[in-house]
Formats: structure tokens, C-alpha cells, sequence
């Protein structure tokens, strides 16, 4: 059995991950770490990692980058894998995770969903036929969602952009330009509103027809389960950077 440290176990993805592991007899969760104790989960929840008391195999974090390296830090003293489906990070947050990961496994990824992944690998080969086509992701998620665009709509646009040999800039604020659209733009858009558990589009246009595919997460389920299937593959890996080509390609 797997024993489980969920970061962020207070919040509605901690509490997917929770429920998740409750379904899974190949899963335990030991303890949880947040920013408070409501005394509301059926394990115990630190606010202090020096306090933990407990041996997890493996963290899951679902937080906020600031509270995510701070529980690299007790993972690095440990040696315990991470898993991070924390979004929100910059180049600078991304280099030192792969630092971390030099001491120990990580697994990263701005979505633990597999169809997703899946949609990630789809759009490389799409982009490759319709390399001509003017190419846009539309995003639409909750309005609790505090970083746009998402972390998936980067993603999705930094795998067309090397499938297209890394020639494409991004476009976030097409209404401060006057000008035409550039052929060498991806354009990414933000949508925030009600209970969008996460939605994700990539659009081709040409001039005489257009092409796109979709990903709609019905359910936060869907996160926690692909997030199960991340630890259970990362404890038994060596140190180093994984995602879900990993689990792909495994």
C-alpha cells in the first residue's frame, strides 16, 4: 500500500485526491498538509511540516507554487517523490523544481488528466498537417481559477510551438494592437465563470475551413485519479523530471 502526504489537503482538489484514495485499496492517506487544520478530514493535517509525524512513500500536491516549494523543502530533507499538479508557476519556479529534482523524483504536470495528456500528443501531429493554419486555444474554467491562462493552455501551445520547430510567439492581449494577425502567432485566451470544473481548445483556421479539438473535464475526479496514477508510477523511479510522456512511453 502507498502511503500518501496530500499538500493542499483543504482545498477542493485535496479533497478530490482524498476521496480518490478512499476508492483505491492500493492507496493511504497518512497526513495532509494545509494553511489550517478544520478538523474536518479523517487523517491529520499539519500547518507546520516540521511537526509531521508521519513516513509517507509519496506527496501529492495540489496548492499554490508558494506552498509547493515549501513542501519541496521537507521532501528534499526526506527524500520523498513529489508529485506537482500545482499550475501557476514561472520559468524561474520551473528551473528550481528541476534543481529539486535532481535529489529526488518529481513528477509535473499542469494537468493530471490522461485524456488531456492524450490531447497534448493529438495537436503535435495535428500541427505538423496544418502548419499554415492561424492557431488559437480558447480555455474556460471556474471563477475561484486565480492564474490565466492555465497551466494546460501553456502547455498545449509550448507542444505546438516545438512541433512547429519553435518558430511561434504567444498572443495574450490582442485588443492593445491595431494590426493584423501575425502567421507566427498562437493566440491564447482566458475565460473565467461559474463552475467550469476546465475546458480546453485548439483551434486551426484556414482560409476555407477550420479544425478543432476540445477537452471538457466534467468532473475534478478526473485530476485526482490521473494524480493516483502519477505516484504510484513515480515510487519506484530514480531522481529526476517526470510528466505524463513518462507514464506514455512507460
Amino acid at each position: 500500500m502507498i502511503k500518501v502526504l496530500i499538500n493542499g489537503c483543504n482545498g477542493k482538489m485535496g479533497q478530490e485526491v482524498a476521496k480518490a484514495i478512499e476508492r483505491n485499496d492500493n492507496f493511504q492517506t497518512v497526513c495532509g498538509v494545509d494553511r489550517l487544520d478544520t478538523g474536518d478530514n479523517n487523517f491529520p493535517v499539519y500547518t507546520d511540516t516540521s511537526k509531521i509525524a508521519e513516513e509517507p512513500d509519496v506527496i501529492i500536491d495540489f496548492s499554490i507554487p508558494v506552498a509547493t516549494f515549501n513542501i519541496l523543502k521537507y521532501a528534499q530533507a526526506k527524500k520523498i517523490p513529489v508529485v506537482i499538479a500545482t499550475t501557476g508557476f514561472t520559468d524561474e519556479d520551473l528551473e528550481k523544481i528541476k534543481e529539486y529534482s535532481k535529489e529526488f523524483p518529481i513528477f509535473l504536470s499542469s494537468n493530471m488528466s490522461f485524456e488531456v495528456n492524450l490531447m497534448n500528443h493529438i495537436v503535435a501531429e495535428v500541427a505538423k498537417y496544418l502548419k499554415n493554419s492561424d492557431i488559437e486555444i480558447v480555455e474556460t474554467h471556474h471563477n475561484r481559477k486565480v492564474d490565466a491562462p492555465s497551466g494546460t493552455a501553456l502547455t498545449l501551445a509550448n507542444t505546438i510551438n516545438e512541433a512547429l520547430g519553435n518558430e511561434m510567439y504567444y498572443e495574450y492581449n490582442r485588443h492593445a494592437k491595431r494590426e493584423k494577425r501575425n502567421p507566427k502567432e498562437i493566440g491564447i485566451h482566458s475565460i473565467r465563470g461559474g463552475n467550469v470544473v476546465g475546458k480546453h481548445t485548439v483551434m486551426f483556421f484556414s482560409e476555407t475551413e477550420s479544425f478543432e479539438i476540445t477537452h471538457n473535464a466534467q468532473s475534478r475526479g478526473v485530476f485526482a485519479d490521473g494524480a493516483l496514477r502519477a505516484a504510484e508510477y513515480l515510487v519506484v523511479q530514480e531522481n529526476g523530471l517526470y510528466n505524463m510522456n513518462n507514464i506514455f512511453n512507460s
